[in-house]
């Protein structure tokens, strides 16, 4: 692969809205989905859209329907096939594997309550980190586990989540950065360096779902073309795990612009379950396209 500098040179500039289908659209969709779209039209680029639907538990074929009528009513349009990633496991399996001849993940068994009595134990002790979302990082007991127990515990049919060796992977990436067009939460724009040790082992992968999040965004973006990436500042730290994934899989790193949120009248982000804020529940109050444009900044 060309390097980075020159991948991008050969690309349109690309921009993506990717939802999950496990609830209605809210206002806060609503920007970032026209704050894409309208910089696409800007650029003479393109815009996707893509659905994120590896959770199977929490995503509905009804919500995934009302997103296309949501943003179609809005007055977007985008780029077919829509690519939806719960047609894509087969990739995301094989990052996983390339990872692991790496050295790089490894299985860990313990259930949520075993992890936090584990956290329990080591704060009682003293302070325990947490990530910059707030979740104590996983105290890496089983990293430690030898390769016959691994093997006897996965024969056994004990559920896992493959967790990525952040100290491993950080000795093989070395110092990382990236290009921020928007800011941070405290501002942050220019060359940003990467902290992807705020995160802990962070998990890739799950015994029943062959990805995560972290991994499927940045192979996405890379399968897709995106070179800006447009999205919420409640993203700007997660950034730090993606450019380690694209260091590690090889894979080029795009522009990131991460936006403010578009808060309720408490200050608090929005939630799927905010009726108050959907787009449908307006739509059907009598809401045009251009008044849901004043709502959140972008007439």
């Amino acid at each position: 692969m060309p390097g980075n500098d020159e991948y991008w040179e050969a690309m349109p500039p690309t921009f993506r809205f990717a939802p999950s289908p496990n609830g209605y659209l809210h206002l806060g969709h609503a920007y970032s989905a026209l704050l894409n779209f309208d910089s696409a039209r800007a650029t003479g680029g393109r815009f996707l859209l893509r659905i994120e639907d590896i959770d199977a538990t929490r995503c509905r074929s009804e919500f995934e329907t009302a997103i296309y009528h949501d943003l179609a009513w809005l007055g977007l349009s985008w780029e077919a096939p829509v690519r939806r990633q719960s047609e894509h496991l087969a990739r995301y399996r094989d990052a996983v594997e390339k990872l692991s001849t790496q050295g790089l993940i490894y299985p860990a068994f313990e259930s949520r309550a075993e992890i936090a009595r584990l956290v329990a134990q080591r704060e009682a002790a003293g302070a325990w980190p947490r990530d910059p979302d707030g979740t104590p990082l996983y105290p890496g007991t089983a990293k430690s586990l030898a390769s016959d127990q691994r093997r006897r515990l996965i024969e056994s049919g004990a559920p896992y989540a493959l967790r990525l060796d952040m100290a491993a992977a950080l000795g093989r990436a070395g110092a990382l950065g990236w290009s921020e067009h928007g800011g941070g939460p405290g501002g942050e724009t220019g060359q940003i360096s990467a902290r992807p040790e705020q995160w802990g082992d962070v998990i890739l992968a799950r015994k029943e779902t062959p990805t995560s999040y972290h991994l499927s965004v940045v192979i996405d973006d890379a399968v897709q073309g995106v070179t800006e990436v447009v999205r919420g500042q409640d993203m700007f730290h997660a950034t730090s795990v993606h450019r380690l994934l694209q260091q590690l899989l090889g894979l080029p790193q795009p522009a990131y612009r991460h936006h403010r949120l578009v808060m309720n009248t408490a200050g608090q982000k929005l939630s799927k379950s905010t009726d108050a804020t959907g787009l449908r529940e307006l739509r059907a109050a009598g809401a045009t396209p251009a008044d849901i444009r004043r709502l959140i900044g972008l007439a």
